[in-house]
């Protein structure tokens, strides 16, 4: 309007309402009537008015921005999750700031709610440092934080994640199913959860079906990332006994494995049997495509930013050590056979 930014007056005037109405139906919605709301934003879009958020936002107290914070921002793991957790916030004007841990100082975490950076977390990495987590819980903002995917066992934030455990289990029943009798493992990193539940999952699945367990067919993988599974088969061809079949910790280590032990003259799955676990995008057109347990991560970033949304509301009662546990399936493709 004659070259000027419109203002909250000029919105008032072409609505016919007074600028409280107006501010009120911008801030707070339903204390208007449908009909009042209407006429307010279409007066908003014939101004090209512009709420000014950081403003707002200071005067409420908060940054209408939730922290997800993940181990890696290059594993394509998390896009499905992180696609869940917008998708829930598109709905609720809030935005989605995302990072790694990588680097991360005592102080930075608290100081997303100290600054108003943030109104909640999202925690994707099981490996945040336990006097970072400590300060976080002891502090006023510790009922606005969640664990997806990754947890750390100590520590009562709420929780989201798989059915690791059954999912390993569900591996080595496949391969139990299609003949094999000398299953291996490779795992991920060393005192992650992910990989100790799957392990756990592995050994029990191993028992109940009264499978001998090799340790020599169990390698540490030390990462979930296609250097891992590379240099587990490096491992695995040194072996002078190999299992016909190998569950991995992740899709990533199974890829790598099976790059590795192909450069190398071996066929899978003519020589091995391998299955990943995540079902990442790329796992169906990898060759041979991976058999492989399949996360709902898109639930997984759903429940996550639900449940955190009902927390920075006061709508959850009783905080302490909620879990919630997502199911899995094993996805049978063309990387098993028998043996």
């Amino acid at each position: 309007m004659n070259g000027k930014s419109p203002k909250i007056q000029d919105v008032a005037k072409v609505a016919g309402v007074s600028t409280a109405t107006v501010s009120r139906a911008l801030s707070n919605p339903d204390l208007v009537s449908d009909k009042t709301r209407t006429t307010v934003l279409d007066a908003v879009a014939k101004t090209g008015y512009r709420v000014n958020r950081a403003a707002k936002n200071l005067r409420k107290r908060q940054s209408d921005a939730i922290l997800a914070l993940l181990p890696d921002l290059g594993n394509p793991f998390f896009s499905q999750i992180l696609s869940g957790i917008e998708s829930v916030f598109t709905t609720s004007d809030l935005s989605l700031l995302v990072s790694d841990t990588k680097g991360i100082r005592e102080d930075n975490l608290l100081d997303y709610f100290m600054d108003m950076r943030a109104d909640g977390m999202i925690l994707l990495d099981g490996a945040i440092p336990r006097n970072i987590l400590s300060q976080l819980q002891s502090s006023s903002f510790g009922n606005r934080i969640i664990f997806a995917c990754e947890w750390k066992p100590e520590f009562d934030f709420p929780s989201v994640r798989s059915d690791n455990f059954g999912g390993a289990v569900q591996a080595i029943e496949h391969l139990y199913g299609l003949g094999h009798r000398k299953i291996g493992h490779i795992s991920g990193p060393r005192n992650n959860v992910l990989t100790k539940e799957r392990l756990r999952g592995v050994e029990a699945a191993m028992a109940d079906l009264e499978l001998p367990i090799n340790r020599e067919f169990f390698i540490d993988g030390g990462a979930f990332s296609l250097d891992a599974g590379a240099q587990a088969a490096r491992s695995f061809m040194e072996m002078s006994d190999r299992p016909t079949a190998i569950a991995c910790g992740s899709d990533l280590i199974a890829m790598g494995f099976i790059s590795e032990i192909s450069r190398r003259g071996l066929k899978v799955p003519d020589d091995i049997s391998v299955v990943g676990f995540d079902d990442i995008e790329i796992a169906g057109s990898y060759i041979p495509s991976l058999t492989t347990i399949r996360q709902n991560r898109t639930q997984i970033g759903v429940l996550a930013a639900s449940y955190l949304l009902d927390q920075i509301a006061n709508r959850v009662t009783d905080n302490a050590a909620q879990v919630q546990e997502v199911g899995v399936k094993l996805i049978a493709r063309q990387s098993t056979a028998a043996p």
